[in-house]
C-alpha cells in the first residue's frame, strides 16, 4: 500500500486522483491533503479517506473546516503556507501529488523533493517558473518526478525504453479549446462563461481559460523543454481537437511513437501514482472506430500569441518563464472577475514581459521575489484599463 499526499486535494487533478484511490482502496492510503478555501469538499473528502493532517489557505477555512469534519477521529488541521509545506512532507508519506494550480505550489513540491519524497508533478507552474532549481535539486536528492498532465505523461510513455540522443522532437498536443475557428474581432466579446465551456476536458477554471488562450500549451512547452532535458526549439505543438492523441515523439529515424486515449485525467495520474505498473480503471476503452478520424493542423499564434510568448520566455530562459507565468495568473483571475477581455491576457503577459530585465536563476528567494513584481506589475497594468 502506498501512502499519498494531495497538494491540491479539491481541484479537479485532486479530485480525479482520490477517484483513483477510491476505486483501488487496496493500492493506496492518504496521509494528508492540502486545499485552499473550498472547505464543503475538502471536509467530505476528510470523511471518506480520513488523512491524518490536513491544510486549508488560511485561518479563517480552517475554522470553518474544524466546525464541519467528523471529531472522532480529527485529523490535525494547518492552514497557510506552513500548513501545506507540512502536508507535503508528513511523516509516513511515500508519493507526493502536487496539485496545486498556480506558483503557490512551488514551495511546498521543493520541500517534498529536499524531503527525499518522489513526486507526481501536475503543478506545471513549478518547472515553469524555477524548473533549474528544481530539476537539479531532484538529479541531487535521487528524487524522481512523474509527470501528471496528459501531455507530459504521454512522452513519458513513449520515452520508456528509448534512447534520449535518438530523439529529433517532441510534439504537444492541444484541443485548441472553444475558440479554435473564432476571427479576432469575435474574441473580443468572449464572456468567462464561454471560455469555461472546454469541448474535451473537465478541468479547473484557471487551466480551462489558459487552455482557450493557448497559454496552457505555452507553459506545457516550457514544461517539457526542463522536464526532457530539450531546447524548446525541438518541442513543437500540434491542434488535436478530438484530444485523443495526447503528445508525440519523433525519433531521428523518421519513427514517431504517439500517446492515446480517452481524455481521462484518471489514466495519466494512476500512471503515475503506480508507475512503473498500470491500474486498471473504470473507464471507457478507446475505440478508433468511433472516433473515426483524428485531425492535426498548426496553431495559428496571431489569433492566440500566448503560445508564441511561452516560446519566447523559454528561449530568454533565467527569470523570464516565472514573469510570464505570474502575469498571466494575474490577467487570468482579472478576466474571469470581468475586469479584462480574453485577447487582453496574452496582451497583459506581453507588456509585463517586455518590462522586465531577465535574471539568472539562482534560487528560491529570487524566483519568489520576481514572481511579486510580475504580479504587482500586471495588476498595475490592469488597474490603468480603460
Amino acid at each position: 500500500m502506498k501512502h499519498l499526499a494531495i497538494l491540491g486535494s479539491t481541484g479537479s487533478i485532486g479530485q480525479s486522483t482520490l477517484a483513483v484511490v477510491a476505486e483501488h482502496p487496496e493500492e493506496f492510503a492518504v496521509v494528508g491533503l492540502a486545499a485552499g478555501k473550498n472547505v464543503d469538499l475538502l471536509a467530505e473528502q476528510i470523511k471518506r479517506f480520513r488523512p491524518a493532517l490536513v491544510s486549508v489557505q488560511d485561518e479563517a477555512a480552517a475554522a470553518r473546516l474544524r466546525e464541519l469534519v467528523d471529531r472522532n477521529p480529527s485529523p490535525e488541521i494547518l492552514a497557510g503556507r506552513s500548513g501545506a509545506l507540512a502536508v507535503a512532507t508528513a511523516p509516513g508519506v511515500e508519493l507526493v501529488v502536487s496539485a496545486m494550480v498556480g506558483a503557490v505550489g512551488l514551495e511546498p513540491t521543493l520541500a517534498a523533493i529536499r524531503a527525499n519524497l518522489p513526486v507526481a508533478l501536475a503543478n506545471k507552474e513549478t518547472l515553469v517558473a524555477a524548473g533549474p532549481l528544481v530539476m537539479a535539486l531532484a538529479k541531487k536528492r535521487g528524487v524522481p518526478l512523474i509527470p501528471v498532465d496528459s501531455e507530459h505523461s504521454a512522452i513519458f510513455q513513449a520515452l520508456q525504453g528509448q534512447r534520449r540522443a535518438d530523439i529529433r522532437r517532441l510534439w504537444l498536443t492541444a484541443s485548441g479549446g472553444p475558440f479554435r475557428s473564432w476571427d479576432a474581432a469575435r474574441l473580443e466579446q468572449v464572456t468567462p462563461a464561454q471560455a469555461l465551456k472546454h469541448p474535451n476536458w473537465s478541468m479547473g477554471a484557471k487551466i480551462t481559460i489558459d487552455s482557450a488562450t493557448m497559454m496552457n500549451k505555452a507553459l506545457e512547452v516550457i514544461e517539457a523543454s526542463v522536464l526532457f532535458g530539450l531546447p524548446v526549439d525541438q518541442i513543437g505543438v500540434y491542434i488535436h481537437p478530438q484530444s485523443i492523441v495526447h503528445s508525440l515523439v519523433e525519433f531521428v529515424d523518421g519513427s514517431v511513437i504517439a500517446q492515446l486515449g480517452v481524455p481521462d485525467m484518471r489514466l495519466p495520474i494512476a500512471y503515475a501514482l503506480t508507475y512503473p505498473r498500470r491500474l486498471p480503471l473504470n473507464s471507457p476503452p478507446l475505440d478508433l472506430c468511433a472516433v473515426s478520424r483524428l485531425t492535426f493542423e498548426s496553431p495559428d499564434v496571431t489569433r492566440f500569441p500566448g503560445l508564441a510568448l511561452g516560446y519566447a520566455a523559454a528561449k530568454t530562459g533565467g527569470t523570464m518563464p516565472a514573469v510570464l507565468n505570474a502575469a498571466n495568473e494575474v490577467a487570468v483571475a482579472a478576466f474571469l472577475e470581468g475586469r479584462l477581455k480574453f485577447p487582453d491576457i496574452p496582451r497583459t503577459v506581453a507588456r509585463t514581459m517586455a518590462a522586465h530585465e531577465p535574471q539568472t536563476l539562482t534560487d528560491l528567494e529570487q524566483v519568489l521575489a520576481v514572481n511579486q513584481w510580475a504580479r504587482d506589475f500586471a495588476q498595475g497594468l490592469i488597474f490603468r484599463q480603460p
